[in-house]
């Protein structure tokens, strides 16, 4: 069977809210996991047919806090899907933990049931950090979560961590890396801080000066990328680092456009050109899955323009970018305006060619979004041409223009200067 899949199944559950959290979690709801446990379990298996046109080669727990939500229930959905789909003997799962909310006991019962990767949220290892955004552990804590992982027989453990942080120095991140990597993962995943509209660090630090700024959080991001090279462990995709072999390859199915599938209110799927998510409400997702009426909250089918779009802003997320041969098969579109971008970003140091793959560089992906979007454009200049009444719609849409390198900017402030001077004199 050639066709492969990732499962990813969404735990909604949390002890308590960090103050930077977006995502779909909740508090205090404890008392509805029985019925949830049920629900997913009874989704899973009306979902047997779907499931097994494939082989499942990754399945990932996320959350909210998988392990809140219990080892032995996280087991038992694991039994599941190994029951109704076909799930490879060497698949990759992996479970979300937080420090504060595993145990030895709970760990050897995941390793046991065949889960085989853990992503520990460690953040930080400032302990005075971690209090601030809301965390529940402390940096012994997740030592202690990692070294208790290898006793239970984990030999694929990540570590996300956070920079950017209210009163976060260079130094304090430089120290976080540090510890990071003393305790020997095989994966570190870098996030810069983004607040988010509607969480407590949205309301409290939003234009406050002890936020780094973008300089300083760009000054973060390439430290990350060098110290972590230096040790061995290699950029794939924008955020995430590795040791040779260790890459997540759930995650890479995202980038990758593989097939996808997801359980839980606000997971969403990915099957073809086909994408849905469903209802970010845990009460409303268990009631539709007990009384079998639709739980889908968005469901659309992409055009081969929109995947053409779409292969471009993931492709270009991984340090394994993009070549013209995939382009030219995934995207049916000529190479060659893409090229010819590609090659003046290379002039600015943003993007390199290595064989016959073009991809960004750190100081690329420090302004990928913006890149992304020029690569974008001229995708869909190219597909216009020769069709009137797009090209005027094109034309009349603002432009996303190449970003000024720093010998530009200064070459621009110096003239500037000197164009100032001069009136001065002439005054």
């Amino acid at each position: 069977m050639d066709r492969k899949l990732g499962i990813y199944v969404h735990i909604p559950f949390c002890a308590s809210k960090c103050s930077y959290c977006d995502f779909y979690s909740l508090t205090d709801c404890d008392y509805l996991m029985p019925e949830y446990h049920s629900a997913l379990l009874k989704h899973i298996t009306e979902s047997t047919e779907s499931l097994r046109n494939y082989e499942v080669d990754s399945i990932y727990f996320g959350g909210g806090t998988p392990s809140y939500f219990g080892a032995k229930r996280v087991c038992e959905i694991f039994e599941q899907f190994k029951l109704v789909g076909n799930v490879r003997t060497d698949a990759e799962i992996t479970i979300e933990v937080n420090p504060d909310s595993v145990t030895p006991e709970t760990l050897k019962m995941l390793r046991r049931s065949g889960v085989n990767r853990l992503s520990i949220g460690v953040q930080a290892s400032d302990n005075n950090l971690l209090k601030l955004i809301g965390r529940r552990h402390n940096f012994q804590q997740a030592q202690r979560a990692v070294r208790e992982g290898r006793n239970a027989g984990f030999d694929n453990i990540s570590l996300d961590l956070i920079y950017g942080l209210p009163t976060q120095t260079k130094n304090d991140w430089a120290e976080t890396l540090s510890k990071a990597i003393e305790l020997h993962p095989e994966h570190i995943s870098c996030y810069g801080l983004k607040l988010e509209e509607g969480t407590p660090m949205y309301e409290n630090y939003k234009g406050s000066p002890v936020l780094p700024d973008d300089d300083e959080q760009a000054d973060m991001y390439c430290y990350a990328a060098e110290q972590l090279d230096r040790y061995g462990y290699k950029q794939y995709e924008i955020s995430n680092f590795a040791a040779k072999g260790f890459e997540s390859r759930h995650n890479l199915k995202y980038w990758n456009l593989e097939d996808y599938i997801g359980f839980g209110p606000g997971a969403h799927s990915c099957v073809g050109n086909l994408r849905y998510s469903y209802i970010r409400d845990l009460k409303g997702y268990i009631a539709g899955i007990n009384r079998g009426v639709s739980i889908i909250e968005e469901y659309e089918t992409l055009s081969p323009f929109e995947r053409a779009v779409e292969y471009i802003m993931l492709a270009m997320r991984t340090t394994r970018g993009m070549s013209s041969y995939d382009y030219s098969r995934t995207c049916k579109c000529d190479w060659r305006p893409i090229e010819h971008v590609l090659m003046a970003f290379r002039e600015k140091g943003w993007t390199e060619l290595t064989g016959d793959r073009w991809h960004f560089t750190v100081p690329g992906f420090l302004i990928s979004n913006t890149l992304i979007g020029i690569l974008v454009e001229t995708q869909a200049s190219s597909r216009v041409e020769g069709t009137p009444w797009l090209s005027d719609a094109l034309d009349a849409e603002e432009k996303t223009s190449i970003p000024l390198s720093e010998e530009e900017l200064f070459r621009e402030v110096y003239e500037k200067k000197l164009e100032e001077s001069s009136v001065e004199a002439e005054e």
